[in-house]
């Protein structure tokens, strides 16, 4: 009984292979059509452009005012006035700060009219000499008190001047650091003023690139305070040593501030671009790689054809195209990886952002 069974499994089975290859063949045409038109893909494609590519670098870097200065008293003695407020915007030369000057102005006067009598006299030495009335050493003697009285005005003056602090280059004032009435000492600190109409951004880079970069390359920089908003500017000197302990080597470059968003010490996210030039260029998204190699699929007349591709320099998002491709060829960025060579699709095409 047992042995029967057995002989009958094979037939059984190649009975139940020829039921369902029957069925398959004979399948309604409805279905026959939905299984042919499930084979077309839909893909998106973009075209191979040529546009402007660089290397970037990223660093950290921090702003300095163009110029800055923290203003101090040159002599002891007491304010008279102020003539300025917290945050002031001036010019150069404004008055800031007056101190009292009635001692140095009576010292003046005082000389002054000794320089005037000594004048005189020594007129009067001149005239005697040319009469032999008097001799040469006096008159040279009374010269030299005339010039030792002109050099003691010249002093004093400076001196006064110097009691009245004026703003050495327009800018802006920072907090006021002393009051009317107050003694202050030769040093002490009045308050500070900063040129922010252009501001320095100095960074340092690995000695590696030195090459890479030059005078007048462009720079883009970040900060948290102002989200998605670029700072621009051009590298304007690169220090002439490579600090030996970090193997760095500092940059500055310079931002127009004209708006005064950007203040000193602000941190800077930096972005230095390197080796610009006009490449071929993909979305990263187009590139399959395979072993050693790369490929794109293109579509000629609704078709996906399997094109070898060498490619450059990458940055996010973009790859640069050395061969196998020309501009204007429409590539496969979505999509791609349910096609094989020669497949039936269905096109939906875009635009290539570049950055």
């Amino acid at each position: 009984m047992e042995s029967t069974q057995s002989s009958r499994l094979p037939l059984l089975i190649l009975s139940g292979l020829l039921i369902a290859l029957l069925a398959y063949l004979n399948l309604p045409e409805p279905n026959v059509k939905q299984s042919q038109s499930a084979r077309v893909v839909s893909v998106k494609t973009t075209p191979v452009i040529m546009a402007e590519f660089s290397d970037e670098f990223e660093a950290l870097g921090t702003t300095k005012a163009n110029e800055e200065v923290v203003i101090t008293a040159q002599y002891t003695d007491i304010i008279k006035s102020i003539h300025f407020n917290d945050g002031d915007r001036v010019k150069k030369g404004d008055i800031l700060v007056e101190l009292f000057k009635a001692e140095e102005q009576a010292k003046i006067k005082e000389l002054q009219a000794n320089l005037d009598q000594s004048s005189a006299q020594l007129q009067r030495y001149k005239d005697l000499l040319e009469q032999s009335a008097a001799s040469i050493s006096q008159r040279d003697e009374q010269k030299a008190k005339v010039q030792s009285f002109r050099a003691q005005l010249l002093s004093a003056q400076a001196t006064l001047n110097n009691l009245t602090i004026r703003a050495p280059f327009d800018g802006q004032l920072g907090f006021r650091e002393v009051s009317v009435g107050a003694l202050i000492n030769d040093g002490s600190t009045i308050t500070t003023l900063d040129d922010i109409s252009v501001i320095k951004l100095d960074f340092a880079i690995p000695e590696r690139f030195i090459t890479t970069v030059n005078i007048g390359q462009t720079v883009a920089s970040s900060n948290v305070a102002y989200p998605g908003k670029n700072f621009i500017g051009k590298v304007t000197s690169i220090a002439p040593r490579v600090d030996a302990v970090t193997r760095t080597i500092q940059i500055r470059a310079e931002i127009d501030n004209s708006n005064n968003k950007l203040r000193p010490g602000m941190l800077m996210s930096i972005i230095l671009e390197r080796n610009v030039a006009q490449v071929l260029q993909i979305p990263e998204s187009a590139v399959i790689p395979y072993e050693d190699k790369h490929f794109v699929f293109v579509i000629e007349n609704d078709t996906a054809k399997r094109v070898d591709i060498s490619v450059g320099r990458r940055k996010p998002g973009i790859v640069e195209v050395t061969s196998g491709i020309n501009e204007g060829i429409n590539v496969v960025i979505e999509g791609a990886l349910k096609l094989r060579d020669g497949s039936q699709v269905k096109t939906t095409s875009t635009n290539m952002e570049t950055k």
